[in-house]
């Protein structure tokens, strides 16, 4: 085995996604090591994982942040490629990330997510450029805590890469609107532990703003069909988020914290 493969691990975090870890972890076929940590999938993900890496562990939910952490130690090369399960190196990514892993002058590699939904690359919305931060060197980097929204956290230089990192996040309607739920759900706990405040006005007007930001400022329109569906995701996330902080307000302020 070279050298240039034996310094690289990629790792995966999971939970049910059997229609994309196969393909996702064929995309890394080129590193020395796959390491997927999944956090209680009840489909097949876990038995798929184990056809393709000797890697796979099963351990309690964290939030992604710490998830994503917990991988990263689980690991044994020197740099870490972090991705999801809906995401795909692709071969010219893969070379470009090869290639910079020989440098001493950095310490964390820059792509931008080529976001995708069903088939349809996203141009605009705000989804394009998306600079994600998925390369780094083990020891020198690690993610925030968040609960969702995790960030690499990196002291040293960080390069940008040129081949993008792919995206298929959603493949219906419905999967917009169950992620803009799930992602109302944490979000709202998050802003609740900070001591954050919501109206009903607040959950309107803040919901309005982001549709109204996503598809005409952010170009949404240009994207046809797809841009609206985003557009309303982005409303109903929103509306959502603030909604579930004024309940959880006003169940402390009843005495309810459940």
């Amino acid at each position: 085995m070279n050298q240039e493969l034996s310094e690289i691990s990629a790792t995966i975090i999971t939970k049910d996604e059997e229609a994309n870890i196969a393909d996702c972890i064929n995309s890394l076929s080129w590193a020395n090591e796959v390491v997927v940590l999944d956090s209680g999938s009840k489909d097949n993900t876990v038995s798929i994982a184990r056809q393709y890496t000797d890697k796979v562990f099963v351990e309690q939910w964290r939030g992604q942040g710490r998830q994503k952490n917990r991988a990263a130690e689980l690991a044994k090369g020197p740099w870490i490629v972090s991705i999801d399960a809906d995401e795909r190196v692709s071969p010219e990514l893969a070379r470009e990330i090869l290639k910079h892993i020989k440098e001493d002058n950095h310490a964390a590699m820059a792509m931008r997510r080529k976001n995708f939904y069903k088939g349809q690359w996203i141009r605009h919305c705000g989804w394009w450029p998306d600079w994600v931060i998925r390369v780094f060197r083990k020891g020198e980097s690690h993610f925030s805590t968040d609960v969702i929204h995790d960030s690499l956290q990196v002291k040293a230089n960080i390069i940008k890469l040129t081949h993008p990192l792919i995206h298929y996040s959603f493949h219906s309607p419905e999967d917009f609107l169950n992620r803009a739920y799930w992602y109302a759900y944490h979000q709202s706990r998050e802003m609740y532990r900070k001591g954050e405040k919501a109206t009903v006005w607040t959950a309107v007007s803040h919901a309005v703003f982001n549709f109204l930001q996503t598809f005409f400022l952010r170009f949404g329109f240009m994207d046809g069909a797809a841009g609206l569906l985003v557009a309303v995701s982005n409303f109903v996330g929103v509306f959502y988020r603030y909604m579930m902080l004024r309940d959880l307000n006003n169940r402390k302020s009843q005495g309810d914290e459940r």
